[in-house]
């Protein structure tokens, strides 16, 4: 079953994919939450957070969250406000780094998913189209983005993947999300 107001954006790195979906939340009429997974471990990190607060501006309130999605998409859930996940991949590096169960942690987040009382834009990397990784973890976080990217894909009404700033659709049900182009 989809929540019909869902959306997933995937994307390679610098794809333009958060920017996308930020421009996409924009153009509704909602009050927008952004809940951030990354964390700011070095200074290139924090230099890419600071980047992203900076492009996103006061409309956002935001929520830094590495792990516990699925309880904010719970807690905030109502029908004035769009939240926008970025990004799963990161969530997906957070749960692996602390030995949680992915797949307990994937089926909590999609139940969170389909019982959402708000639309819901979330953001992941695209990782198995390059090379094969050369290491176990490497491998293993490759594979396990790719089974949550179809998860995800499965339970959502619009899928769309971003390349070199540009969205091509793989999904689109939702009337919600698909007026937003044309405003």
């Amino acid at each position: 079953m989809e929540n019909n107001d869902t959306t997933l954006i995937m994307g390679g790195a610098r794809s333009g994919k958060s920017k996308y979906a930020e421009k996409l939340a924009l153009k509704s009429e909602f009050d927008l939450i952004y809940i951030a997974t990354g964390e700011a471990r070095d200074n290139e990190m924090q230099n890419r957070i600071d980047h992203h607060k900076n492009r996103r501006g006061t409309r956002w309130n935001t929520i830094e969250e590495p792990l516990k999605i699925a309880a904010e998409i719970g807690l905030i859930s109502d029908n004035k406000t769009l939240l926008l996940i970025d990004c799963l991949t990161l969530w997906l590096s957070n749960i692996i780094e602390r030995n949680r169960n992915i797949e307990e942690e994937t089926n909590i987040l999609i139940n969170a998913i389909k019982s959402a009382r708000c639309p819901l834009i979330l953001v992941s990397n695209e990782v198995g189209q390059g090379i094969v990784p050369i290491n176990k973890l490497a491998r293993e976080f490759r594979d396990e983005t790719g089974r949550l990217n179809q998860k995800i894909a499965a339970c959502v009404s619009n899928v769309y993947f971003v390349m070199a700033g540009l969205p091509l659709p793989l999904k689109e049900n939702n009337k919600l999300m698909t007026k937003a182009f044309d405003k």
